[in-house]
């Protein structure tokens, strides 16, 4: 999944790039992604439309349609959104394709079809996405205190990785940036809230608002071939500030010892085994 600084990232490029712009024609390959509007439909309603604005709700990038409407974008593992030219050639996995009177295309490539986007009226955001309902805090766009953090941690029980992942407590945390947090906070990735000190619940806030708003400042992290790139195709900055994320075998940052990688759920985590207790 695409995690909150870069989610962020593409939001603050959107609204520069295409805020304004009026939608000229509109090129849907993949039908599906759509649903439940038929393909005409969805192009009717964009085409001669003018951008509004660009904001984004947890997850969801929010893209603003003259008339009251929105154009809801859910991005998938693998979903980039590219601004080309006409002229340039068409990747493969190009899903959807949005041409502008003036300042060229948008181009949403999703190899995997995973992506979906919906075309709603904005004062039905609430009814279509009732999720948005019980979203947590926005480490990006919602400035919190430590203790109000601290209350909100103290209220779930589970392993500490769970809980920065979970989207009613904190929005658009995955498995990288939560391992970031946890070694910079110094904590095992299976601790329990129970078990936290006052000092470790501020260590942990204070890593949790300095890794994200480092990696935002970076331009976020991209890690192998298929990983995140920018609007513009610009790979992320933070990836040379990536302590222990995917790094298994190299030696930790702060300790005479290896970074270790560790079975957790479906997944994996990465941590120092000498540093984070």
């Amino acid at each position: 999944m695409l995690e909150i600084p870069e989610l962020e990232i593409l939001r603050r490029d959107l609204e520069r790039e295409i805020n304004d712009r009026k939608i000229k024609e509109v090129d849907l390959g993949v039908v599906s992604m759509v649903k439940p509007l038929t393909k005409k439909a969805f192009v009717a309603g964009l085409e001669g439309m003018k951008i509004t604005g660009v904001t984004r709700k947890g997850v969801l990038i929010l893209v603003g349609i003259q008339g009251d409407h929105l154009l809801v974008i859910e991005l998938g593992d693998q979903t980039r959104l590219t601004r080309n030219q006409a002229k340039d050639a068409t990747e493969p996995g190009t899903a959807l394709t949005i041409t502008f009177t003036q300042g060229g295309q948008l181009r949403v490539v999703d190899p995997k079809k995973q992506a979906k986007i919906e075309l709603i009226e904005a004062d039905k955001l609430a009814e279509v996405h009732p999720e948005l309902e019980t979203l947590g805090v926005d480490p990006v766009d919602e400035p919190i205190s430590w203790t109000t953090f601290g209350e909100g941690l103290l209220r779930r029980d589970g392993k500490l990785k769970s809980i920065l992942m979970d989207q009613s407590f904190i929005i658009g945390i995955g498995p990288m940036y939560s391992d970031e947090i946890l070694f910079h906070a110094g904590l095992r990735f299976d601790r329990t809230t129970a078990s936290l000190s006052t000092q470790e619940i501020r260590r942990l806030y204070r890593a949790l608002v300095e890794t994200v708003h480092d990696a935002v400042k970076y331009g976020g992290t991209t890690i192998g071939d298929d990983g995140w790139i920018g609007l513009l195709g610009e790979p992320g900055g933070y990836g040379e500030y990536i302590t222990v994320y995917k790094r298994d075998g190299e030696m930790s940052p702060r300790a005479r010892g290896p970074i270790v990688k560790a079975r957790f759920g479906s997944g994996y985590t990465y941590y120092c085994e000498q540093t984070q207790v």
